[in-house]
């Protein structure tokens, strides 16, 4: 879950490395470091904690080269210190390499080299791989880095520099992302394509085993049999500035007032009104579909919830069994996979470690899989027979926001699709939801120029050491995702419960002034919800509710009360969801929690 980047050219490649990596940061901020060649020699420069740090070393030691590796990193093996940032040298300091992911066997290649007089000084597993390197150099690096992947097991993106090849970058992926920015006599390796976007908007996306060789003439890839591979460049349309705050002062508060574009965005060209839905990227038929006789749905934290929201929606709309699992659990389970089976994967990214796993496995077993993600070339994008991109554009900070709103159209504008190619909704009910969908971005930007209520609470609440939030259906579903982002970014202890479990067990929690946040947007439920907070207000509770407008009944139960735009019950978690993303953003704010880059968390889960 660390960011890479590689850089050869004519600039000083120390500044063109920190640069990248501000943009990477997301990725991982435990140390970052870079190595340069200045001279014949490799000047590595590393501290732990966040990039500023090195940057201020870079000042008072600076080096100077046209050719280099960086490194951000979120600690796999061995604490967050000095010694075990990246980057890592082999024993004679010939080799350094930068590193994305997890050897697995890292162990026992270390006391294979320990045996042979190498040296180790850190407690990573990346430090096996400069030594390994070095163990296979005979004067060609490619070569050196060809046959150590062969003993390598796990994931990587690494970057690999020599000094006895001074003008030359080798790089390579297996499972963990990485691209190759091709700029005008410079170029890139990056672990993401922000990191580059300020030099180059053509980019080479990798696939598994590919290597790369750089040089300050140009670049040039190989399969893992020698082959050289001939690639379209990819060129990147949206924005740089999107990849910058703009203004705000911080990612995330950004990235939820861009919203009501997303979803938007996400829409357009899909759901047009009077018009059949077009899912260009999906090519799943009535015959294939009627095939199908269970659905899964799999992701990680953010997306699951949304998985949660998609199973309600699907068995509801297109009446196909669904089950939603965490990815991580799923893929361990042996679950009953066949070729009656749909997968959809769920991952923002695209490269989410356990969501890959499971995409891969299912497929073998006979499976069709479906992906949603936020990233074109990404990997589950490329390995999934059918792909639904949300167009949320780039989402830095930790704790998703947009991509989460963005993955729940996905699921309803699937949905819809499922249930006419079924045959479960007439035109004339999917008519309605369209067009009522069509009104959610415009709603969205209602609901976020009416925040008053939500800074109120939060300025009431901020200290609290427990709050409790509680839903049923939809609303369930939803206040899992309001749990994790208010624990996620304030570290304030946060658990969802259904509503009607309170009574069998949650209840013993509850003691005066505990603060308790309900949502109640399912109005078939809504005099069960309102019993719920009656018997947590009866033993002294403090209550938030978050309800549509016109729902004014809620104010004789409840201490706080959000209004959101009326739309149908069906489609409330895209509206009801951001009241809650504001709270765990104004909570933290109020704590002085870095809301973008919560401690021990990072953007892309790309390790196990």
């Amino acid at each position: 879950m660390c960011g890479i980047v590689g850089f050869v050219g004519q600039r000083q490649a120390a500044d063109v490395l920190v640069e990248g990596l501000s943009k990477l940061e997301y990725r991982g901020y435990d140390s970052a470091g870079v190595a340069v060649i200045e001279d014949g020699e490799i000047e590595i420069r590393k501290c732990k904690g966040r990039l500023a740090n090195l940057s201020s070393k870079l000042k008072d030691e600076p080096v100077h080269g046209t050719m280099g590796i960086g490194h951000t990193r979120w600690a796999t093996h061995g604490e967050p210190s000095d010694v075990n940032s990246h980057p890592h040298s082999n024993t004679s300091e010939t080799i350094s390499v930068v590193h994305n992911g997890i050897i697995e066997n890292y162990l026992k290649l270390r006391e294979k080299l320990e045996a042979k007089g190498y040296k180790f000084f850190s407690q990573t597993d990346t430090e096996v791989i400069p030594n390994l390197i070095d163990y296979y150099y005979k004067g060609d690096l490619l070569e050196a880095v060809k046959k150590a992947t062969t003993k390598m097991e796990g994931s990587y993106a690494i970057g690999v520099i020599s000094k006895n090849e001074p003008g030359k970058l080798v790089a390579v992926r297996k499972d963990s992302p990485l691209i190759v920015g091709l700029g005008k006599d410079e170029f890139f390796i990056a672990s993401d394509i922000p990191a580059v976007l300020n030099y180059t908007r053509d980019v080479y996306l990798l696939e598994d085993k590919e290597f790369v060789v750089m040089t300050k003439d140009g670049v040039t890839l190989y399969d893992e049999d020698g082959e050289m591979v001939n690639k379209d460049v990819y060129h990147v349309t949206w924005d740089a500035h999107a990849a910058e705050k703009g203004g705000y002062e911080d990612f995330m508060i950004k990235e939820i007032h861009e919203q009501p574009k997303a979803i938007k965005d996400t829409m357009t060209s899909r759901l047009v009104a009077g018009q059949d839905i077009v899912l260009d990227k999906i090519h799943l038929t009535k015959e294939q579909l009627d095939n199908v006789d269970k659905i899964y749905i799999i992701g990680c934290g953010t997306a699951y919830h949304a998985g949660l929201v998609g199973k309600n929606i699907i068995e509801k709309l297109a009446r196909i069994p669904v089950e939603v699992d965490i990815a991580s659990e799923f893929r361990y389970r042996d679950p009953l996979i066949t070729d009656r089976t749909l997968i959809i994967v769920i991952s923002q990214s695209g490269e989410t470690a356990d969501t890959l796993a499971v995409l891969r496995d299912g497929k073998k077993k006979g499976a069709r899989v479906v992906a949603i993600t936020n990233v074109v070339g990404s990997s589950v994008s490329r390995e999934a027979d059918d792909v639904f991109y949300t167009w949320a554009g780039p989402e830095i900070a930790v704790a998703s926001t947009k991509a989460y709103v963005t993955q729940l159209v996905a699921l309803y504008i699937l949905t819809l699709y499922l249930a006419d190619l079924k045959g479960t909704l007439s035109k004339e009910e999917i008519e309605k939801i369209k067009t009522e969908m069509l009104t959610l971005p415009e709603k969205a930007e209602t609901l976020l120029n009416n925040l008053e209520t939500m800074q109120k609470f939060a300025s009431k609440s901020y200290m609290e050491k427990d709050i409790f939030f509680l839903g049923r259906g939809l609303d369930y579903a939803v206040s899992l995702e309001g749990s994790l982002k208010l624990k996620e970014i304030s570290y304030i202890h946060a658990e969802a419960y259904a509503g009607g479990e309170l009574k069998h067990g949650p209840i013993a929690l509850i003691e005066p002034g505990t603060v308790v946040i309900a949502t109640l947007t399912q109005e078939t439920l809504l005099d069960k919800m309102v019993s719920n907070i009656r018997e947590v207000v009866t033993r002294g509770a403090k209550v938030l509710g978050i309800a549509f407008e016109g729902s004014t009944e809620i104010e004789k139960t409840c201490d706080y009360a959000i209004y959101i735009p009326r739309t149908m019950e069906l489609l409330a978690p895209i509206l009801s969801v951001i009241p809650h993303q504001l709270i765990s953003y104004y909570v933290a704010k109020q704590k002085g929690c870095d809301v973008d880059k919560p401690r021990n968390l990072a953007k892309s889960v790309t390790v196990e």
